[in-house]
């Protein structure tokens, strides 16, 4: 409740003043009432912000798509993370945001003991896991992004935790709040 919050849309760089770019404040925020912080593993890992002001929508600042709800994405299913993030454990933090290819893991793989375990639920989504390529500290909040049959693409996950033994660590994938598990939250 000390923080202030703001939005940047149609940002790339963080350090440069971009054309077409906007700094909004936040009026308000809603935490999912079942996040818990101390137990990030149980998941619900998920707020919504209000904007104070209204957005001209441009080449530059879309609209997200949202997953239809219950959404399961299948193995191996290619999504991009983005973010400003790490760049790895411990590493440098970018200026100009990052793309990564993370391939979905499904429930039954990423909830095997020597991968994530109990630790993962079905309200989450795992992607990655490769020893290569991952989110970091930084990313968190940030999109999955997959694309649709349709050609749409769909903000699939959001950013929740990864391995405290490192960033791009093997069988250890990014794990996201899957947002097809909260669509109707969202709706509310």
């Amino acid at each position: 409740s000390s923080r202030t919050y703001r939005v940047l849309l149609g940002r790339h760089s963080l350090s440069t003043e971009e054309a077409g770019s906007l700094a909004v404040s936040v009026s308000k925020s809603v935490v999912h009432k079942d996040w818990n912080s101390n137990y990030v593993t149980n998941g619900n890992d998920i707020a919504l912000l209000k904007l104070a002001n209204s957005v001209s929508l441009s080449n530059k600042i879309k609209l997200a798509n949202l997953p239809p709800a219950g959404t399961i994405l299948a193995n191996n299913y290619p999504c991009y993370v983005t973010g400003w993030g790490r760049l790895q454990t411990n590493g440098a933090l970018p200026d100009i945001l990052q793309q990564g290819l993370l391939l979905v893991v499904d429930y039954a793989t990423c909830s095997r003991i020597g991968w994530w375990g109990s630790s993962v639920k079905t309200n989450m989504v795992c992607a990655g896991g490769d020893g290569v390529t991952a989110s970091c500290q930084g990313d968190s909040g940030g999109p999955l992004n997959c694309q649709a049959d349709n050609g749409k693409w769909e903000v699939h996950g959001v950013v929740s935790f990864g391995s405290s033994l490192g960033c791009n660590y093997y069988h250890k994938p990014s794990v996201f709040t899957r947002v097809s598990n909260y669509i109707d939250w969202i709706n509310l």
